[in-house]
């Protein structure tokens, strides 16, 4: 309990495409019953949710259920993870809306056939990623991205629902021109329809503190479709969900290939990026809870099998979500087979269920994606993040910022382009540590951490917390020689590269090139804890002679001593 969570591999009994196989193999029939409540209270949590988000997506309401019902299916047969629901996500719903409104003009058959395309075409990259061992990829979307991202998703998601909690028209394509355009219409607010849209969101946040786990939104909605049917609050202006067709989805290829839709790419790729972290970090989370291993190269299959088969149903994109997969989890579930009987639900309200939904006020549906959406906000990341890293903490807001300004879409790209720059800004400009040695050792450490450590006269000592690489030598090259500027006094350098685990061959003419520039300031360079390969990288660059040898073994005392008993004067 609490531990990291394992990664499965090859000492696991081996890969399998079909991990829940071995579950399901040692199966224990007391599993049976939490498996079932489960997956019927993760059913209840789905529908009201899928429901939403299909309005977030700009899609038919049972388009949401069909995500979940299929996407859920998906996932069971291909995931590594024990508690992980797949289903309609509030950020791909508004990434996926907002894209395809850019696309058809208004054609809302098209704009359903874009979706359910983007949804294959997302299964393909899937499969091609797992295939390509790409599941590493992702890990240059850093945590600090996706704090601001979700915050920027969260607040263009809530701008999305604004509309219909005050019963105005709305309009705007963007953060602020949906804010401008709520705003310029709150006179005409419709006061019935923001009654009981802050009454929904009372009850909703209420029930969350008070039965944590439990479906409130479901005992929202079956209150407001009751309140509907007994206080004819439809005549009295309130907009309603209308008309839900009833049936299981039917099955079929995409109507669209995707050279024929420009820009169902992009869409694709930034939702397969997003879903994927999105899905593994939940996974992982629950993993670690409960101690079993997460294959993260088979949770991309796993994603692509949960698409692919949302989109046969007519579909759009589905992802691993943190909430849908925590109430799975506190429901009791033991084993992928509650998406199942999830599934199985879903399917039974399909036929039998939906004529009870038209009733549904549309505010309710507005107030569910308002009360989750919070749960993108971090306000204490973000606040402990700039204390400690304002770097990192500027990135985040650009991320942010992007949201707003750009869309969902270009939001979640500028963030992993963000996530590249900053890592190349940090490979590109490394720490160099001055070193003092600490007090009653012969060991070096960090003088700018460690200011009580010894200042040797006339040696300087410096380590490249980093590779030394051809885009960062010159960055090197100038910190040590400002160091060496400011130094008075100073007879000998000494070169600490145990922290750098590659010296490429830009490094290795920036190392010779530094020897030269301090030979003719009549100062001494030598090297200390330099690593095997960047030894011979050295030696062929011709430096072993010309600074004193190097060893494996010579530690920065080692250096030190040795310089010092050999310019000793004679007889000393």
């Amino acid at each position: 309990m609490g531990s990291a969570p394992r990664t499965a591999d090859a000492r696991d009994r081996g890969p399998t495409l079909l991990p829940p196989r071995r579950l399901l193999a040692a199966y224990r029939s007391e599993w049976l019953s939490a498996d079932l409540l489960a997956g019927v209270t993760l059913a209840a949590y789905a529908i009201p949710v899928s429901l939403a988000y299909a309005g977030l997506a700009g899609l038919p309401p049972q388009v949401g259920v069909y995500g979940y019902l299929l996407g859920g299916l998906g996932y069971a047969l291909l995931g590594s993870s024990r508690h992980l629901a797949v289903g309609p996500t509030s950020a791909i719903s508004l990434m996926v809306g907002g894209t395809i409104a850019q696309m058809v003009d208004g054609d809302t058959v098209r704009w359903a056939q874009i979706a359910t395309l983007a949804g294959f075409v997302v299964a393909f990259l899937c499969a091609i990623g797992w295939l390509l061992r790409l599941s590493t990829l992702t890990s240059f979307i850093s945590e600090t991205n996706l704090l601001g991202f979700k915050a920027g998703a969260g607040l263009s998601i809530a701008s999305t629902q604004l509309a219909a909690f005050f019963g105005v028209p709305g309009g705007g394509d963007h953060f602020f021109t949906r804010l401008t355009a709520v705003g310029s219409q709150l006179g005409d607010l419709h006061v019935l329809t923001t009654a009981i849209g802050f009454a929904a969101v009372f009850a909703l946040v209420a029930g969350e503190k008070l039965y944590p786990g439990r479906p409130i939104a479901l005992f929202v909605v079956v209150t407001s479709i009751l309140l509907v049917s007994l206080g004819g609050l439809g005549e009295a202006g309130v907009a309603l969900v209308g008309a839900v067709p009833s049936g299981l989805p039917s099955l079929g290829l995409p109507e669209l290939r995707a050279r024929e839709v420009d820009g169902v790419l992009p869409l694709a790729f930034a939702c397969v990026l997003l879903a994927y972290i999105e899905g593994v970090s939940a996974a992982r989370a629950f993993a670690a809870k409960h101690d079993y291993p997460i294959d993260v190269r088979q949770e991309l299959l796993a994603l692509g099998g949960a698409n692919l088969l949302a989109a046969l149903g007519g579909g759009y994109p589905v992802a691993g979500g943190l909430s849908q997969t925590a109430v799975n989890e506190k429901a009791g579930a033991k084993t992928p087979l509650a998406l199942v009987f999830a599934s199985g639900t879903l399917a039974l309200c399909l036929l039998f269920l939906t004529g009870f939904v038209q009733s549904l006020p549309r505010v309710v549906l507005a107030a569910i994606v308002l009360v989750a959406v919070k749960g993108l906000f971090d306000f204490k990341a973000m606040a402990r993040l700039r204390q400690i890293s304002r770097l990192d903490f500027n990135v985040a807001m650009i991320a942010f910022a992007g949201v707003l300004l750009l869309g969902i879409l270009k939001g979640v790209l500028l963030a992993a382009i963000a996530s590249i720059l900053l890592l190349l800004r940090r490979a590109a400009y490394p720490h160099v540590a001055l070193l003092g040695r600490v007090p009653g050792t012969p060991r070096f450490s960090d003088l700018e951490r460690h200011p009580e450590n010894e200042r040797l006269d006339g040696v300087l000592v410096v380590r490249v917390e980093a590779s030394i690489l051809y885009f960062n030598v010159e960055s090197v090259l100038a910190t040590i020689l400002e160091d060496v500027n400011g130094a008075s006094g100073l007879r000998l350098v000494v070169l600490d590269l145990s922290t750098s685990p590659y010296v490429d061959v830009a490094g290795a003419a920036m190392v010779s090139r530094l020897e030269a520039e301090l030979r003719k300031r009549d100062v001494t360079l030598r090297l200390a804890e330099v690593h095997s390969t960047t030894r011979d990288l050295l030696r062929a660059e011709g430096l072993d002679s010309r600074v004193g040898g190097i060893d494996r073994r010579t530690t920065v005392s080692d250096a030190v001593e040795r310089f010092r008993s050999q310019s000793a004067p004679q007889g000393a």
